[in-house]
């Protein structure tokens, strides 16, 4: 059965995600943007998701982490928590 490992960030508006994701790709750690602007509790752990399967997070999700180059940033993807950024840190298939 496949799993991945992401992180991600949360947060409300999609301009606010862009500007993050700006930063992160100008060279801002990830884990520590995710600690300082992120509305999820994933944020104590630098947005850390830890191994998950397909089905087990809402389908805006599963779509970019089971598709996704692993260790690139994606987004903002829409879901109904608000605008995330993701990072595939490990998949198998």
């Amino acid at each position: 059965m496949a799993s991945a490992s992401a992180r991600h960030l949360l947060v409300a508006t999609e301009e606010q995600c862009n500007d993050i994701k700006k930063q992160i790709e100008e060279g801002a750690d990830f884990a520590k943007m995710a600690q300082e602007h992120s509305s999820c509790p994933s944020k104590a752990q630098g947005g850390d998701l830890g191994s998950f399967g397909p089905g087990q997070m809402v389908p805006e999700f599963d779509k970019v982490v089971f598709s996704a180059p692993v260790n690139t940033v994606q987004g903002p993807v829409k879901t109904q928590f608000g605008y995330h950024l993701l990072e595939v840190t490990s998949r198998e298939d």
